[in-house]
């Protein structure tokens, strides 16, 4: 287990240091249009600083028609505009470079010079006049011939002193998220309260408890090295290391808390001291694939939108995200069923009813959190204004601040609750 463990630490060492300021590698890319940035909120007189270098042409199928250099350009797109670009290159209506306004083509002398290799790179330099939420595209309207270049791309704002703000306009707030909104301490105080009650009540503190505990410190650090990361982002452009930090905790705390919804899912430690063979089973499909999105994630976010399939698999990785999510109500659900036939064969029928209510409360209150925070997130992203894009990082937050909280409530330990009331009890 440690050589695994070591090796992803050292996978996330080595990935790029997540910051606003993209290097971007085209390698022989024939795309008509490669999406250089993810979405970037300008305010009015927003900055756009591009540097250029390595560029390269080649032709295929020993072509040896001259190069139209005004062929190849970069323009900014506003997202809205996105799905007639897509409808463009469907319908091959021509060279998309015609339709847009470019920043920069080719054909300038100075690209010239640079391909020519009588320069090293080239510099350019744009003021977005009414700001708006915008991509980077570069375009390639000359067919069979690729491309590669290497380009250094800088958006940013700027503040009421004059300084650079690498932070999107939606994202400005979010430091007000982290801290002026207290997440961070939020989230500690509950888990200080938590620690209290179970040191305070450890005679009927299960094993769970202090898996739960865990969950609640690596929450919580997941918070803080965040706040760093979006801090230091937009002062410098670059997370300065935070990022990283930023992954170890969130990966632990990925794994803690699909564990911990399982755990409780299948009364393990409270109503039974081992895990039934289909339980083990879902822990052992879904941890592992919860995993692998997270790293796959952590990837394709770090890397940039040139890529290719970028777009393509960051979805499908949080398409798994979703499933793994779904999973893990199986065993919630057979634990439901199987305390609904406990109720109606033996004795005791009067507690396990109490224990079916609270398993079908921790149903419902699963599927709201699935829900609010994979779904309704995404959904208040795509459809809110750039500028309160901020709102969905706050929502998600507190919703499952909310979770944990009431999850803690209603599986503390205490000898009055039905879910640990074990003594004498071999019904479940």
């Amino acid at each position: 287990m440690a050589r695994p463990l070591l090796g992803l630490l050292l996978i996330l060492a080595v990935v790029g240091v997540k910051s606003k300021i993209h290097n971007s590698v085209v390698e022989k890319d024939d795309r008509r249009l490669i999406p250089l940035t993810d979405a970037f909120g300008f305010a009015e007189g927003g900055k756009l600083d591009i540097t250029i270098r390595d560029i390269a042409l080649y032709r295929l199928h020993g072509s040896v028609d001259t190069i139209d250099s005004e062929k190849f350009g970069f323009f900014l797109s506003p997202v809205e505009a996105d799905a007639a670009l897509e409808q463009e290159l469907a319908d091959d209506a021509g060279c998309i470079l015609d339709q847009v306004t470019n920043l920069f083509t080719f054909k300038d002398s100075s690209v010239q010079n640079v391909i020519n290799g009588n320069l090293t790179e080239f510099s350019f330099h744009f003021v977005v006049q009414n700001g708006g939420l915008f991509y980077l595209y570069f375009a390639n309207c000359e067919e069979d011939t690729p491309v590669s270049f290497t380009s250094i791309i800088e958006m940013y704002n700027l503040n009421s002193k004059g300084s650079k703000d690498y932070l999107s306009v939606g994202d400005t707030s979010l430091d007000a998220v982290y801290w002026v909104s207290a997440m961070f301490a939020l989230f500690t105080l509950s888990t200080i309260a938590w620690a209290v009650w179970v040191y305070r009540n450890k005679q009927y503190a299960q094993k769970v408890h202090y898996f739960m505990f865990a969950l609640g410190c690596f929450k919580a650090m997941t918070l803080l090295s965040q706040a760093l990361m979006v801090y230091y982002i937009e002062r410098t452009g670059s997370a300065d290391g935070w990022n990283i930090v930023y992954y170890i905790f969130t990966f632990f705390r990925g794994i803690l808390f699909f564990t911990v919804v399982v755990l409780i899912g299948t009364g393990w430690s409270y109503m039974k001291p081992f895990l039934g063979e289909k339980e083990a089973r879902i822990i052992m499909i879904v941890i592992p694939l919860q995993v692998f999105a997270n790293i796959a994630i952590i990837i394709t976010e770090e890397e940039s939108p040139s890529v290719k399939d970028w777009f393509t698999w960051r979805d499908v990785f949080h398409l798994v995200d979703i499933i793994c999510c779904c999973a893990i109500l199986f065993p919630i659900v057979w634990s439901i069923k199987h305390l609904r036939e406990a109720s109606q064969t033996d004795g005791k029928a009067a507690r396990n009813l109490e224990r079916l209510t609270l398993f079908r409360q921790f149903y419902v209150m699963v599927v709201v959190y699935i829900y609010v925070t994979r779904i309704v997130v995404y959904l208040l992203k795509s459809t809110m204004q750039y500028e309160f894009s901020w709102v969905s990082t706050a929502v998600e937050e507190l919703v499952t601040l909310a979770f944990y909280v009431w999850t803690a409530t209603k599986f503390r330990p205490t000898n009055e609750n039905p879910y640990l009331k074990l003594q004498g009890d071999s019904d479940v």
